[in-house]
């Protein structure tokens, strides 16, 4: 079977979740068509049908590197999605017939999932499809049921971040204020934490080592920095080596 014909029952999607310093943000894709006579547009996660001698992890990869760069990112996969009601809107199943010119019955697909740190040197290089960062608390009705996989894949990383929590380190500068490492899980669990006790917990990391440095010209007390060493966390968690079991990327 030749390398670029397109399996029509297995697909995968992404789940490509980016912090920016305030807020996480998810990776979505711009789907433009005509349902009836009334044209639409809504958003998609990045998927698609994998291709018929193609690895799954090389597919997501694929895929999401269409729109940005994948060199620094970790895919992981972490659930499939095989509801025969996942092609069953005439919208979505019209939409995907003509894009990729099959017919379309059940599709199972596989959701993979990255966190990352938006930076500015993270840029989209999509040529056909708007890509954007949309922010999590701003997504409304997605595409085929991508509103589940994004529910399914938060709830992952929420689960994720409780047993390897140097994760959130990497969502972090170098050197960071108490106050933005907590923005960190507010903003991922999605309410607000008790500054004082917060504090306290923070103090009992051993690998969140503070510094002899404060910040600069600001209007209120100026906050102490601290860095995360990951040799100590290494040692009090019994060698666990978060690479391996978890997700992120720069």
């Amino acid at each position: 079977m030749p390398e670029n014909t397109l399996y029509p029952h297995v697909s995968v999607d992404c789940v490509v979740l980016g912090f920016d310093g305030f807020h996480f943000n998810v990776l979505l894709l711009k789907r433009t068509g005509v349902e009836g006579e009334q044209p639409f547009n809504d958003l998609k996660l990045p998927g698609g049908l994998i291709f018929a001698n193609e690895d799954l992890d090389a597919a997501a990869h694929r895929i999401v590197g269409e729109h940005i760069n994948t060199n620094a990112l970790f895919l992981r996969q972490f659930q499939s999605f095989g509801s025969p009601s996942r092609t069953s809107h005439p919208r979505d199943v019209h939409w995907l017939e003509k894009a990729v010119q099959l017919k379309i019955g059940r599709i199972v697909t596989v959701g993979y999932l990255a966190l990352i740190r938006i930076s500015s040197t993270l840029r989209f290089h999509s040529k056909t499809v708007q890509a954007m960062w949309v922010p999590l608390k701003q997504v409304s009705k997605l595409a085929f049921d991508h509103n589940q996989i994004l529910d399914e894949a938060v709830r992952e990383v929420r689960e994720i971040v409780v047993r390897d929590p140097s994760i959130v380190f990497n969502l972090l500068p170098k050197r960071f204020t108490a106050s933005q490492m907590r923005l960190v899980y507010e903003e991922l669990f999605g309410q607000p934490l008790d500054v004082r006790n917060f504090h306290k917990k923070m103090s009992r990391m051993a690998y969140v080592v503070p510094l002899d440095e404060f910040e600069e010209q600001v209007a209120h007390r100026a906050a102490r920095y601290y860095r995360f060493d990951r040799k100590l966390y290494l040692k009090v968690h019994g060698g666990f080596h978060p690479n391996r079991s978890s997700l992120y990327g720069q």
